[in-house]
């Protein structure tokens, strides 16, 4: 196929490993001087050239390209490759996860056309019923105490923003961090932590409920949407970066998965990159909704370095600021501050760690996604005034209080009596057939696992 001289947009992709801190052109324009490609050659691997098509001679002389009939096959080709492998992106560094060297599903699958497995992997989660779920979830308020509040579900969102912000910067694969942000709170409870405590206390003669292994039981399993396999079907890494701890016995049990729990090594940086993107979202945002419910107040959280710094900036600037806006502008510079630190932290950690790939980050020895010392002193003495202040007001206490009773009576009621529970939900044994039904004869609902 041949090229006039041609006005295109050049944009960085996933390709092969740039240094931290390189050059990263966002996008140029530039011109290409007159070149061939070959229609059964695809194109260069690390640069992707998206063609503006402009026909020749149209619009005051601009160049374009020739119109014949294998021109176009040989753009189609081309634009498919694109889809397919390149997901236009910033360039991805080597010690990133990569879809080219994934270690794959469990169930093997044709790939798709136009998205990579981390992209199919991100659409599957926000297509399924446990994310949608995630919007009666809570954290540490209520449902039903107001929708200024933030649920599983905008919290999950803002981590993928957080994580995304960092992953660009640090040359991760966008997609897979974002697939982990968004499903690491999919095996959450209601009622948030006070939910857990409840259902693991019900489930002591059944191995205990931890929501991280059942984040990973609802994507590995109880999604039932597809033809030809249970779950969704996620690739290895993120089902990696969903699994973020783990006891032993249980890693045991979970195979390639729990490995790392057993012989002591480290998740792709991606998944590091979310545990951490999942920290900074949520503590900032307690701080949002605990002043928003008069819980917490300001002149309490001016004795935190990290809130007074970014309060003395805000206050400096706009000392007559109403208090609403001035809560915003104080966090998102909090956020910042902690977004910068990490990037920059990290960059440093990877700089002198030199993993060759992904491998090298799983036996590097440490995290290499990681906050300063000073930064992540910050971070706890948060951490800590959040749990004093706020989990263990005794407003919340008392609402966590009554979450876990009724935790605790649906789980007593269902167990005795499974026949109340919805179709879809019934467990496997015959315990759950109704009294009419004949040995024999089949229960008139599917026995399945409950979800």
């Amino acid at each position: 196929m041949r090229l006039s001289s041609t006005r295109i947009s050049r944009l960085d992709c996933h390709g092969p490993d740039l240094p931290v801190g390189a050059a990263r052109q966002r996008r140029r324009r530039t011109t290409v001087p007159s070149t061939t490609w070959p229609s059964t050659r695809r194109p260069a691997t690390g640069r992707v050239f998206l063609v503006l098509l402009k026909s020749a001679g149209r619009g005051g002389g601009d160049a374009g390209l020739s119109h014949d009939a294998d021109s176009n096959a040989t753009l189609e080709h081309f634009c498919r490759s694109v889809r397919a492998t390149g997901l236009i992106r910033m360039q991805r560094a080597a010690y990133a996860a990569s879809p080219a060297s994934s270690r794959g599903r469990a169930f093997p699958e044709a790939e798709s056309e136009y998205r990579s497995p981390y992209q199919r992997d991100r659409d599957r989660i926000v297509h399924s019923s446990a994310f949608r779920r995630l919007e009666y979830k809570t954290q540490v308020f209520v449902n039903h105490e107001g929708d200024m509040f933030r649920t599983r579900l905008t919290h999950s969102i803002e981590v993928a923003q957080i994580g995304r912000t960092i992953a660009r910067a640090l040359q991760l694969d966008e997609d897979l961090t974002e697939a982990i942000s968004l499903a690491h709170d999919l095996g959450h409870t209601p009622f948030g932590h006070a939910g857990q405590d409840a259902l693991n206390t019900c489930m002591r003669d059944f191995g205990g409920f931890e929501h991280n292994l059942q984040s990973l039981r609802v994507v590995d399993e109880l999604e039932a949407k597809y033809a030809e396999f249970p779950g969704l079907n996620l690739t290895f890494e993120t089902r990696e970066g969903i699994l973020k701890h783990c006891d032993r016995d249980k890693a045991l049990e979970l195979g390639e998965v729990g490995r790392r729990f057993i012989d002591g090594s480290y998740p792709g940086l991606e998944a590091q990159l979310a545990n951490i993107a999942d920290e900074i979202a949520y503590n900032n945002h307690d701080v949002d909704d605990g002043l928003r419910a008069g819980l917490l107040q300001i002149v309490d959280l001016a004795r935190l370095d990290l809130f007074a710094e970014a309060y003395a900036d805000v206050h400096g600037r706009w000392p007559e600021l109403d208090h609403r806006r001035l809560v915003h502008e104080v966090i998102r510079r909090m956020i910042n501050s902690l977004v910068g630190d990490l990037i920059e932290t990290s960059g440093a950690r990877i700089e002198e760690c030199r993993p060759a790939d992904i491998d090298g980050v799983r036996h590097a020895g440490r995290l290499l996604i990681a906050l300063s010392e000073t930064m992540r002193s910050r971070n706890l003495e948060l951490k800590r005034f959040l749990r004093e202040h706020l989990y263990y007001d005794y407003r919340v206490q008392r609402m966590s209080h009554k979450a876990g009773r009724i935790i605790t009576t649906l789980f007593e009621t269902y167990l005795g009596k499974p026949v109340l529970l919805p179709p879809n939900c019934r467990p496997r044994s015959a315990v759950a057939r109704p009294a009419m039904a004949s040995p024999g004869v089949p229960a008139p609902w599917p026995i399945i696992s409950p979800v």
